[in-house]
């Protein structure tokens, strides 16, 4: 497991991007932020809303080649949202 100090350098040597989200995703993941961290059952790192953002990247990123479409809603629709 990562020490604070680890855990610290790792949240220093992420780079910052902001993003719109629409009404509502703030709070889905601010719920789910929460019922994640309740959940621990021992020492670790804080799940945030953004540890989530950044999974939900990497998921995307995991299936980019299915994205396709030229608007947001299409590409939603291509990867089953």
């Amino acid at each position: 497991m990562a020490s604070a100090d680890e855990d610290e350098a790792g949240y220093l040597a992420l780079e910052r991007k902001e993003t719109r989200l629409r009404e509502g995703q703030i709070g889905e993941l601010t719920a789910h932020a929460r019922r994640l961290n309740k959940a621990k059952t021992g020492p670790a790192p804080r799940i945030t809303e953004n540890t989530l953002i950044r999974v939900a990247i990497d998921l995307l990123l995991s299936r980019v080649d299915e994205l396709q479409g030229t608007t947001e809603a299409d590409l939603r629709r291509s990867v089953g949202l």
